[in-house]
């Protein structure tokens, strides 16, 4: 089912079946601001209470804006020169008022990033009745060069201590001392570092996090809390998206206590030196890439299924 309302002037577009409710703002870049269990009522996305749900100027300042809920960061983080272009902090999608349009029971929102000429397609649908959202993508290449770029999924979720994040990569990365808890910019065994479990929240200290994870043995990266049974997880192709960042604030970031899960197709957060090391993502002029994404948010129990599930972007 697929209804739509307004919230501070912006259209929220909903869609729901007999387990998951997801409410999603064409007007600020598609962003989910609801991922809600109709069985269990719980709400599996962050967001922060300070803030308006409202479009902001292409190039606003990102961090003092971080509204929270799943947003998506296209074609770079960090604000910087690259290729005789000034990047605006965190991209152009996430200040974008995207098109959309119902096509049966799916949602289809477009748009084509201004300065980097990229045009942006998501089909969002319910998987039946299971707690799940599918995702169909189509990132196309609109000028007549190539384009390298970041492209983030970028998913801050409700925490609490003991809480465990799930990521079957081989190592872990911080991205600078400055970022990390660990104080130290050397990468590590994952999820151990120190003799410390690094995939478990802790209580609300002060401090955060910031880690890249790489050598996937699989594209998928969630959350459970087994004391309650809840459980999100994100099911991806590795060779689209072959990191996946950890950003935590336990306090530390503006006061939030979040932790926000990010497949992603580029390392570093900066766009000019993932480039340099060939750890972008590039379409050449008239290029498209063409993905989907799996998004469960239910049991705890459930995430054994979604991980056991054969993956069918890399058979064969």
């Amino acid at each position: 089912m697929i209804t739509k309302r307004e919230h501070n002037g912006e259209e929220i577009v909903i869609m729901e079946n007999r387990r998951l409710r997801a409410e999603i703002a064409p007007g600020v870049g598609g962003r989910v601001v609801s991922l809600q269990g109709v069985e269990n009522g719980y709400q599996y996305l962050w967001r922060n209470e300070g803030l308006p749900l409202k479009r902001l100027p292409a190039g606003s300042e990102y961090d003092p804006n971080f509204y929270g809920g799943i947003d998506e960061l296209l074609p770079n983080d960090t604000p910087e020169e690259f290729n005789g272009r000034e990047l605006l902090d965190h991209g152009e999608l996430w200040t974008m008022g995207l098109d959309w349009k119902t096509e049966g029971d799916s949602v289809h929102l477009s748009g084509t990033l201004p300065l980097c000429g990229l045009h942006y397609e998501k089909t969002v649908e319910l998987c039946g009745d299971e707690p799940e959202l599918l995702m169909r993508y189509r990132l196309t290449n609109t000028t007549r060069s190539r384009q390298e770029f970041l492209w983030k999924i970028h998913a801050a979720l409700n925490i609490q201590e003991g809480d465990e994040v799930i990521c079957p990569a081989k190592t872990a990365e911080p991205a600078g001392e400055e970022w990390s808890k660990w104080k130290t910019a050397q990468p590590f065994d994952w999820p151990v570092v120190r003799g410390q479990r690094a995939d478990i929240v802790p209580p609300r200290n002060g401090e955060m996090d910031f880690l890249y994870l790489y050598g996937l043995k699989d594209g998928y990266m969630g959350w459970r809390r087994p004391s309650e049974d809840l459980g999100l997880m994100y099911r991806f192709d590795k060779r689209v998206f072959p990191y996946c960042w950890y950003f935590a604030s336990y306090g530390g970031f503006f006061g939030h206590y979040t932790a926000v899960l990010e497949p992603c197709t580029a390392m570093p957060f900066s766009l000019r030196e993932a480039a340099a090391a060939g750890r972008c993502a590039a379409l050449e002029a008239g290029e498209s890439l063409e993905t989907e994404v799996r998004l469960y948010a239910g049991s705890a129990r459930g995430l054994e299924k979604v991980m056991g599930r054969p993956s069918p972007w890399t058979a064969g």
